[in-house]
């Protein structure tokens, strides 16, 4: 610090000034970065019986709670989709069921480097891709949705906080959030934050309380069949 203001008092008795100095010194130059990320992620596939037979499929990704995270899938099957198709459930969609590693959260750019992946190596429909998640995985299907609304045709969070001001990039993409009126663990008013923001933006997002549920709101969601009925109604809009 005392060098830095001994330069500056020779500079101002020379008649000149610091600003001026270090940009010929120190000029600027355009530059790029250009790598690509690496992405490992384990995750459990689950295809309809009749995958073959049509062209493409909806598409549910499934992302757990922070007590399913590590390397070990089996733990996935806790909760969700992932529990009621170990149970000999049949769905309509393909299920996407990831796992995330211990101690990380769900990251957008991840996701969506999974999502690609699957598009590619499978029957996606592209116009009809359903994120849901309960608790961790529920804030990861708001941050998802916020991070690229493009890519999906709906979103159901349960029991997982977003950020307001989220709202905005998020749009007027579909919405049927859920939460326990009597959760301790994550507050319904992180839920009812995030509708409001919505519909203040000028969304029109459905919103389920269940009045004696605590954080397990998930399983009476997820038993549900009008739930997946609602998300087999979404589809992407087309792009003008």
């Amino acid at each position: 610090m005392k060098n830095h203001l001994v330069l500056t008092l020779l500079l101002l008795t020379a008649g000149l000034r610091l600003n001026d100095v270090l940009a010929e010194e120190l000029p600027q130059t355009a530059a790029r970065l250009d790598v690509q990320i690496r992405v490992q992620m384990d995750y459990l596939l689950y295809l309809p019986a009749t995958y073959d037979q049509q062209k493409a499929w909806p598409l549910l990704l499934f992302l757990h709670g922070s007590g399913e995270r590590g390397n070990n899938l089996e733990l996935v099957k806790a909760h969700g989709p992932p529990m009621l198709i170990a149970e000999g459930k049949a769905f309509p969609f393909i299920v996407v069921s990831p796992q995330c590693p211990e101690g990380q959260s769900w990251e957008p750019i991840e996701l969506i480097a999974l999502l690609d992946d699957l598009e590619r190596k499978y029957k996606v429909d592209p116009d009809r891709i359903y994120v849901t998640g309960l608790s961790m995985g529920g804030s990861g299907s708001w941050r998802l949705a916020a991070y690229a609304p493009q890519r999906l045709a709906a979103i159901a969070p349960i029991c997982g906080g977003g950020e307001p001001y989220w709202a905005k990039r998020i749009g007027q993409l579909p919405v049927w959030a859920f939460h326990g009126a009597k959760d301790t663990a994550v507050s319904l008013e992180r839920t009812l934050a995030m509708d409001e923001a919505l519909k203040n933006n000028g969304a029109h997002p459905k919103l389920t309380i269940y009045p004696e549920a605590d954080h397990d709101s998930w399983t009476e969601t997820y038993n549900n069949p009008e739930f997946y009925d609602w998300l087999l109604l979404q589809r992407r809009p087309r792009e003008k």
